[in-house]
């Protein structure tokens, strides 16, 4: 089927969607969403693989608007083809899942409040207060369940205007797709809330989908659109060559930061956990993992492909910005307790690993590094992908764990996985994937980026070579404090002793929330083992924006069997087909299953690894450890169960066990300086304030992008109102002695204009 057939498929489906929603009665928009949500991912899906592997772009003129002189363009091309790809893998198991999601989700259960080991409250309390003052989430109150016709219209709305976004082909209809998306998202949040609450979703509006990020964006699409004499992306593109460096400047930092809003890089970051918490739990996963891919989209579509970069100053900045985010990011997802509040922190650290990889792609573009600036872009796509799945994943299994306990607050949750086994896999599945642990996808995106900061040796610039040294030491670190921040996660909420409420009943998940979590775990895998055919996949979409091909120089043809093996030197194909790097080709298409870049003859393999080749060691080696372990030393040993030693305690008490604050603790005392908690005291008096009765203090956490950015303008801007302030005194002389003044000012000014 043609790729035109299938958006076409797409939109009617979602319409379909949409009617049928509003026909059907409430018991059945579970089923409405399920099943046509499916069809139409499925669609996409489809759509996206035929535009990366066969080819099939298409741009289709839809009608012109007079007063604009623009006219409305449909267009997939192999950029807008792997976000429309990955998009669709993310929302069909969404929809299963949130056509099988209950009518309310922890509805009326108390929002966990986590403390640190010394009484300190930590991140997690001073947002659950602002909660608890707008209303527990996912309240069952009133308001938009999955059950409710309008959550049902809403996500059939969101599909479409998602697709659209990646398929406008002009400044006009990409705008319009992208109010209708943030309209959509801000009423899937506040349809959730109550009346008196429905501050978290204008927040949202206003802040993250809303119109400072918009405005900023539209105004750079205006400047490019002004110099092309044209709306349409491709008048544009090659009309951009021609603008000045102020004028690229001006484009990159509108577009930078006005999409940055959207995908939650620093400082525009501090709607993301706040949204997340706010929103119903069967919306999340698609907020996480799909809706966060338009701000990546709309900075590299600019960036990278509307306007290529001449100099290497705007990607630099966006790879510092990048780490910055990535590292603030994974610092309070280390140090926070609350699970939604913690991958929402992740998600900004994943953001800020991508937008990274934008960057480095940028400075090795205006470089002239073509080969390097293929890389980096693959492996940012790679990275965007490979967070859509296992975001996705873990937002499936928190929303489960909420349902059934009640809380997101690691501290009082713990054994899980006696209860919920099938959960706890498949949230180990996507915990391995965010660590970047191997065999798993988070990995090979994160290696190959790490890699490429590496690769920076080759540029001529000393202040360059630094930047992309500092970059690559601060994403390191951000690696090493996932695997930190996702081992606490796991092992406080699945494994120990249960801290529950022994009265709190915990059960599997049914079926409609372990089909999705099974099929993203087992892409996660897939993407995790199969890099050698997702790379040539993606190298689709980055050829033209790196001008030189990411599968010829990371994917070498060591296959015999593919046509471009013989272009490879005869020594340099033996050495590896020596080490085994040909196993496979009699039954596997492909140019081989080995990742490597090749350098010069002095040093023919710049870096190499095969996950293929890992998870077949890795089973060989724990199928070995059992068989060595059970049927060899302790054959003969009789298996006795006695009542456990714990340091002298017969019987160990749940509080007694180690919480998730005590293991990031010594993350919170090292980054201090970061944190810088605020004390606040309460003093309780008696008898005419002569006695003291109690001190309570408490550290609470203001969140560094506040203290650094937004109270400094909050100062300042209330310091200049309260100037203007002074001036409203009522005397009527002086207010006419402000409109003289006001226009000898605008006179004089008038006067210097006309003499220059």
């Amino acid at each position: 089927m043609d790729t035109p057939t299938l958006i076409s498929i797409f939109f009617a489906l979602c319409g379909a969607g949409i009617l049928l929603s509003l026909a059907a009665p409430p018991s059945r928009q579970g089923n409405v969403l399920a099943w046509l949500g499916c069809l139409a991912s499925v669609a996409l899906v489809l759509a996206g693989a035929n535009a990366l592997l066969a080819g099939k772009t298409f741009s289709q003129p839809l009608w012109t608007l007079p007063g604009l002189a623009a006219t409305l363009t449909v267009k997939l091309d192999s950029l807008s083809a792997v976000f429309i790809f990955i998009t669709g893998l993310v929302l069909f198991p969404a929809s299963i899942f949130a056509g099988s999601a209950p009518a309310s989700g922890a509805a009326g259960r108390a929002l966990a409040v986590g403390r640190d080991a010394d009484g300190q409250s930590n991140v997690s309390e001073s947002l659950a207060r602002s909660v608890r003052r707008e209303g527990a989430p996912n309240s069952s109150r009133g308001g938009c369940a999955p059950q409710n016709r309008a959550f049902t219209v809403f996500m059939f709305g969101l599909y479409a205007s998602i697709a659209m976004v990646f398929l406008a082909g002009d400044v006009v209809l990409f705008l319009l797709a992208w109010e209708a998306m943030s309209i959509l998202c801000w009423l899937l949040i506040v349809c959730a809330r109550e009346k008196e609450i429905g501050h978290a979703g204008s927040g949202y509006l206003l802040l993250a989908t809303g119109e400072a990020g918009t405005l900023a964006a539209a105004m750079g699409f205006l400047l490019l659109a002004v110099a092309a004499g044209s709306l349409d992306f491709g008048a544009i593109k090659s009309a951009a060559s021609g603008l000045s460096a102020g004028l690229q400047w001006a484009v990159f930092l509108l577009s930078f930061f006005g999409f940055g809003v959207k995908a939650g890089l620093v400082p525009m970051n501090f709607w993301l956990p706040r949204a997340y918490v706010a929103a119903p739990r069967a919306f999340v996963p698609v907020l996480a993992g799909a809706t966060l891919n338009l701000g990546l989209y709309g900075i590299l579509r600019v960036n990278a492909d509307l306007m290529p970069a001449a100099h290497a100053g705007p990607g630099l900045l966006a790879l510092v910005v990048g780490t910055l985010s990535a590292l603030v990011g994974m610092l309070y997802a280390t140090t926070d307790n609350d699970l939604k509040i913690m991958l929402a922190h992740s998600s900004i650290e994943n953001v800020g690993i991508v937008a990274a990889g934008f960057g480095a792609g940028m400075v090795f573009v205006a470089t002239n590094h073509p080969a390097l600036a293929a890389i980096a872009f693959v492996a940012a796509l790679y990275h965007l992908i490979n967070h859509s799945l296992y975001k996705t994943l873990l937002f499936f299994g928190v929303g489960e764990i909420e349902a059934q306990t009640g809380t997101r607050d690691m501290d009082r949750l713990g054994g899980l996985s006696k209860w919920t086994p099938l959960t706890a896999l498949a949230f180990l599945a996507g915990t391995l994937s965010i660590a970047a642990l191997p065999p798993f996808n988070g990995f090979v995106s994160e290696w190959l980026t790490l890699q490429t900061m590496l690769r920076s040796a080759e540029l001529s610039s000393t202040g360059a070579k630094m930047v992309f040294a500092l970059c690559g030491a601060g994403l390191a670190l951000t690696a090493a404090l996932a695997v930190t921040c996702f081992v606490k996660v796991y092992a406080m909420s699945f494994l120990g002793m249960r801290r529950l409420d022994e009265n709190q009943k915990v059960s599997e998940a049914k079926s409609g929330a372990l089909a999705p979590m099974a099929i993203l775990a087992a892409l996660c895998l897939a993407f995790g083992v199969l890099p050698t055919y997702i790379i040539p996949a993606l190298d689709t979409a980055t050829n033209p924006l790196a001008g030189a091909s990411a599968a010829d120089n990371l994917v070498p043809p060591f296959f015999a069997s593919n046509t471009a093996h013989n272009s490879l030197p005869p020594a340099f194909v033996e050495d590896f087909h020596n080490l085994g790097a040909q196993v496979g080709q009699n039954v596997l298409p492909g140019r081989g299953l080995v990742v490597l870049h090749r350098g010069g003859a002095k040093n023919p393999v710049v870096f190499a690894m095969s996950t293929s080749y890992m998870i077949v060691v890795l089973v060989f080696l724990l199928l070995l450890t059992y068989v060595v372990i059970r049927l060899w030393l302790t054959r003969s040993r009789k298996l006795e169960r006695r009542l456990r030693w714990d340091g002298g305690v017969r019987n160990l008490l749940p509080e007694m066990t180690y919480t998730a604050t005590g293991f990031s603790n010594p993350v919170r005392v090292i980054f201090d300086a970061v944190f810088r908690p605020t004390t606040v005291e309460d003093t309780r008096e008696t008898v005419a304030e002569h006695f003291r009765t109690a001190i309570i203090r408490e550290k609470e956490r203001v969140h560094l992008v506040d203290k650094l950015v937004f109270h400094p303008i909050r100062t300042a801007v209330m310091w200049f109102a309260s100037c203007l302030a002074r001036m409203h005194h009522g005397r009527f002389n002086a207010y006419a002695a402000y409109a003289l003044a006001t226009l000898l000012v605008v006179l004089v000014v008038f006067l210097l204009f006309q003499t220059s």
